[in-house]
């Protein structure tokens, strides 16, 4: 068993990394938001049939590209690639798939408050050794904090999704990280709550029917009472 609170250990992520950045706004950097690194986990629907939302290497482009971790000349400079050697699509969809894999494996082990698997904190360690490096850029108003892609940009995408999670995991934010109580739904979320004891991912969906399963089994538990056949009859 795990401490909520203690977070992974065997993440290779520390602040000397070049991986790095300042938590301030960045206009060119695209850094994935903890959300967005659990929006990326939760594309693939486990209820009631899995359902992949990243089911082709198109839409695994389309949607690093929506979620600004993706430029689209690099989207079309990619698909052009895969036309002409769909096993490079093939490919690069199965490590994106493998890393959501080991992130959603990660966050469940730290919800249970289980020990990871090593195999998915290496799947991850691949992932967040992918090199991106940060720089000064020139900006409208003086200097921004831009990017450069030193090597496979889905690659590079892959590690900023990865490193969204890890360092909520060893920051001292690992027990905010839930997976939801719905049965049914099982996605991961970030509980913003002030208790931080929220049990799923939104209070008017999974929230509200465990709210309606619960009145509807207290009912029922409820003993049917019957009118007495020696009661008087109402005049």
């Amino acid at each position: 068993m795990l401490n909520p609170s203690s977070g992974i250990k065997g993440l290779h992520v520390n602040e000397s990394e070049t991986i790095s950045a300042p938590p301030m706004p960045v206009s060119q950097g695209h850094l994935a938001s903890v959300q967005t690194g659990l929006n990326f986990v939760n594309t693939l629907d486990l209820w009631p049939t899995p359902h992949d939302h990243l089911d082709t290497p198109e839409a695994a482009l389309d949607w690093l590209v929506d979620n600004d971790l993706l430029h689209k000349e690099a989207r079309a400079e990619l698909l052009h690639r895969y036309e002409d050697s769909p096993g490079a699509g093939r490919a690069m969809l199965g490590r994106l798939r493998r890393v959501r894999e080991a992130m959603r494996s990660v966050l469940e082990a730290q919800a249970g408050r289980q020990r990871p698997d090593p195999t998915d904190l290496a799947e991850i360690n691949r992932a967040l050794r992918t090199h991106y490096v940060y720089e000064l850029v020139e900006g409208p108003d003086g200097v921004s904090l831009g990017h450069r892609h030193q090597g496979d940009p889905v690659d590079g995408a892959a590690a900023r999704l990865a490193e969204s999670i890890a360092r909520q995991l060893i920051q001292g934010a690992a027990a905010r990280l839930k997976v939801c109580e719905n049965p049914q739904c099982r996605w991961v979320f970030k509980d913003t709550s002030p208790t931080g004891q929220r049990k799923w991912c939104s209070m008017r969906s999974c929230g509200n029917r465990a709210k309606v399963a619960r009145h509807r089994a207290r009912q029922k538990a409820q003993p049917q009472t019957s009118p007495s056949p020696e009661s008087p009859l109402p005049l």
